[in-house]
């Protein structure tokens, strides 16, 4: 049984990095590699970050999408739980393994450091190879 005082602790947290992060949202970083990383407490409250790398048999096989993930950030700013919410098998490994690495600075309420919830979205999509639309055609 969770106590009231826990329940309640945990809702001003959520409410808290809501109202914190909206200013923020969407808040993503896109590089070209191909991973972009969507994040409510990213630019508020991230110290470190780690990118996932692109899996290499993700890549040959084509594969792209979203990995949804739940973390749970513990009072002292390190990702304590990571739960996969969905996401393409392949490319799960590569978000948890870079996800578990991240820092945050410890969101305080009333004088303390409190975990704080989250969810991280990342996207792996490959770069389109695009035809020269100006180049000449061959004449028959």
């Amino acid at each position: 049984m969770v106590s009231k005082f826990v329940v309640k602790n945990r809702l001003i947290v959520v409410s808290l990095c809501v109202i914190m992060a909206s200013p923020f949202a969407p808040a993503q970083q896109k590089h070209d590699d191909g991973v972009r990383i969507h994040c409510k407490l990213l630019h508020a409250h991230a110290i470190k970050i780690v990118r996932p790398k692109y899996p290499e048999l993700a890549r040959q096989t084509h594969v792209e999408g979203r990995v949804s993930l739940r973390c749970i950030i513990g009072r002292n700013g390190l990702v304590q739980t990571i739960e996969v919410k969905e996401g393409h098998p392949l490319l799960i490994q590569a978000s948890t393994e870079a996800v578990s690495q991240w820092k945050f600075k410890p969101l305080v309420l009333n004088g303390q450091a409190v975990e704080m919830d989250t969810i991280v979205d990342i996207d792996f999509q490959l770069m389109k190879v695009r035809k020269n639309v100006d180049s000449p055609k061959p004449r028959a």
